[in-house]
C-alpha cells in the first residue's frame, strides 16, 4: 500500500510541479483540447500560489504526484455565470484550480486523493461550497467533478486568447 497524502506545496517543489503542468499541458494538446496552450499556466503562476500558500501537492511514496491550487475566498471569475447559476451563492467558497496529475502517475486514480485532500482541508476551514471549471473537452475533469458530486452549473468567462469559456461545476456539502 503506497503513502499518499496532500500538503502544502514549497518552492522547493517548484521544478516538480512545473514538469507536472508541462506533461499536462502535452497531453491537452494531443487530446485536441485549447486548455493550457497559451503559456498559462506558468512558472510565475505556480510560484505566486505557493507564496499565497494556497498551492497544494499530492505526494506519493514521497514524491511529488499531482498539484492543485485551492483558492479560498471570492473569485472574481466566478461572478458572471451565464447559461445557468450557482445554487450556493452566499457561503464562502474555495475554487480549486490548476489541477494536474504527473504523468507517471496517470491511470491511477489518483486525482481523487487529491481532491479528496482538498475538501478535507476546505471542511476543516469551515468550507462547505467548491467550484472548479475546466474546458469542455477537458472529459477527465468532468469525470473527476461528477465522481465527486459537483454539479454542472453554467459557463464561466475567463481571460484566455484560445477560448475563454469555461464549464463551472460547484460542491455544496451539507
Amino acid at each position: 500500500m503506497a503513502n499518499i497524502y496532500t500538503r502544502r506545496a514549497t518552492l522547493d517543489d517548484l521544478d516538480k510541479i512545473m514538469e507536472i503542468i508541462n506533461s499536462a499541458k502535452q497531453y491537452l494538446k494531443e487530446i485536441g483540447s485549447p486548455q493550457w496552450q497559451s503559456g498559462y499556466p506558468a512558472n510565475n503562476d505556480i510560484a505566486k500560489d505557493i507564496r499565497a500558500h494556497s498551492g497544494y501537492v499530492l505526494i506519493v511514496d514521497g514524491q511529488v504526484a499531482g498539484y492543485s491550487a485551492m483558492i479560498i475566498g471570492d473569485d472574481p471569475m466566478y461572478e458572471v455565470i451565464t447559461e445557468g447559476s450557482w445554487a450556493n451563492n452566499h457561503d464562502p467558497y474555495a475554487t480549486l484550480h490548476r489541477v494536474a496529475i504527473s504523468s507517471q502517475y496517470r491511470g491511477q486514480n489518483l486525482s481523487s486523493f487529491l481532491l479528496s485532500g482538498l475538501i478535507s482541508l476546505a471542511m476543516s476551514q469551515g468550507v462547505r461550497n467548491l467550484r472548479i471549471d475546466t474546458f469542455e473537452k477537458n472529459v477527465q475533469i468532468h469525470r473527476i467533478a461528477a465522481r465527486f458530486g459537483f454539479q454542472k452549473r453554467g459557463q464561466i468567462l475567463i481571460n484566455d486568447p484560445l477560448d475563454p469559456r469555461r464549464v463551472a461545476f460547484e460542491l455544496n456539502i451539507a
